[in-house]
């Protein structure tokens, strides 16, 4: 698909996914969208959270501090992450807090495939040749059940409606989670960003060229 035409293609999309109103989930949740032009990367999230929601811009809050540290370190600031990485999501709207009252609700698999036709819409128009799945819900979907540590710091090419992508994972950034902080795992987390680096600078070269 001609890069015009894609780029059309998707705004498109993003105009019908802000109109979506499927899951009823409450006065004044909307789904959040992704603003990147043309990219040829995408990052696949969770769910967005309450700050995410409020602002209407996708990993706004304190795992997205964390994890546009972690893009930085892989060679892009936040201001080129947003432009250049199309940021999607497995559900697309804020599902409430945990009942716990420790971070947020994951969504049911009834929201899951209730959404789960914007992801393969984004999938099929962008033809990602990367694809970094951010959490547990997100990699699922795309690698087998495995450890976290058996998955974070590899890469793998998988098919998908869209073609097939280059898979580099990444853990959910949330500080509700302890995983990213255990020091063994640190080592997983770094390893993913030198892949990131790696690629993400390979891309940049081909487009260049």
């Amino acid at each position: 698909m001609p890069a015009s035409t894609r780029s059309l293609t998707l705004d498109t999309h993003r105009a019908a996914l802000a109109r979506c109103r499927r899951c009823r989930l409450g006065k004044g949740i909307r789904p959040v969208v992704s603003k990147a032009t043309n990219p040829q990367v995408m990052l696949v999230g969770q769910a967005p959270g309450k700050v995410e929601a409020e602002g209407g811009i996708p990993f706004s809050g304190r795992a997205g501090r964390t994890l546009f540290g972690w893009l930085e370190r892989a060679g892009l600031d936040e201001t080129s992450a947003r432009h250049s990485i199309y940021i999607s999501a497995i559900t697309r709207c804020f599902p409430g807090p945990h009942p716990s009252g420790r971070g947020d609700r994951v969504p049911t698999r009834e929201e899951q495939s209730s959404c789960g036709d914007w992801l393969d819409g984004e999938l099929r128009i962008i033809q990602p040749k990367l694809l970094i799945p951010v959490g547990r819900l997100a990699i699922e979907r795309f690698l087998p059940a495995e450890r976290l540590r058996d998955l974070i710091g590899t890469k793998r090419t998988v098919w998908h409606v869209g073609g097939s992508s280059l898979v580099i994972p990444l853990p959910h950034p949330s500080g509700a989670s302890s995983w990213i902080f255990q020091p063994e795992n640190k080592i997983l987390v770094d390893r993913a960003i030198d892949l990131l680096a790696a690629e993400l600078g390979r891309l940049d070269r081909a487009r260049v060229n």
